[in-house]
């Protein structure tokens, strides 16, 4: 596919409310983090981790390009706060998710939108999720606090959490706006505590804050299409 064409496709569906709210969102936090002196690796991580999740969202191919970049200085902020659990779970698993995912969803694009078609589990595999989920996160959170994690247990949820809503995104599953809406929200709470602790990233906190509303949104919107896929 030649580039221009690639790049037509990826701007193709957008609302004229998301056309205008969604840049704002970027540009504040840039405005912002300047404007405080916050740390440029953070700001940085923050702007590619929202326009990530704004393309994912929009089931646009292109968020994998800034999921990738995001990865790397959202790995170099975890480790210089000693959060060991998101740091290996970055650099270890998602850094080669994010390529697996550019080939997965090249074979599910619809052609007329150049969105993934979406897709959701059965109730059976809901469960099975929710219960395997819950015990691993459990598991991980013991052995992050016996090495010295600062935050084991937010660290360990968010972790074990955000390799299960991976593997969903991948699969193009609505159930993983579910499962980014509990990781976003206690990634608010672990970053304030790093803040208070003297870390410079309130960029980090917005961005996680921001992930935490626009989960919201494709949540629904997400649901929108499944009812009409249905229909």
């Amino acid at each position: 596919m030649k580039i221009r064409e690639f790049i037509k496709g990826e701007l193709i569906g957008w609302g004229k409310y998301e056309r205008v709210i969604f840049p704002l969102e970027i540009l504040f936090i840039i405005g912002l983090s300047i404007y405080i002196g916050d740390d440029k690796i953070a700001l940085i991580s923050a702007i590619c981790g929202i326009t990530y999740t704004i393309l994912a969202g929009k089931g646009k191919i292109s968020c994998y390009i800034f999921g990738l970049l995001g990865t790397l200085c959202y790995s170099f902020l975890a480790y210089k706060n000693a959060l060991y659990g998101n740091l290996l779970l970055y650099m270890c698993y998602y850094f080669p998710m994010q390529i697996l995912g550019i080939f997965k969803w090249r074979k599910h694009l619809d052609k007329n939108s150049r969105e993934i078609i979406k897709t959701n589990l059965s109730l059976k595999y809901r469960y099975i999720l929710f219960i395997s989920a819950i015990l691993l996160a459990l598991i991980f959170s013991f052995i992050l606090k016996q090495s010295g994690d600062a935050s084991p247990y937010m660290d360990g949820f968010t972790t074990v959490l955000s390799v299960f809503g991976l593997i969903l995104t991948i699969k193009r599953c609505i159930e993983q706006w579910y499962i980014w809406t509990i990781v976003n929200g206690l990634s608010v709470f672990m970053w304030i505590e790093a803040y208070y602790k003297g870390s410079n990233c309130l960029a980090t906190i917005l961005m996680w804050g921001t992930y935490f509303i626009l989960g919201l949104y494709f949540l629904y919107t997400w649901k929108k299409e499944l009812n009409k896929q249905d229909i």
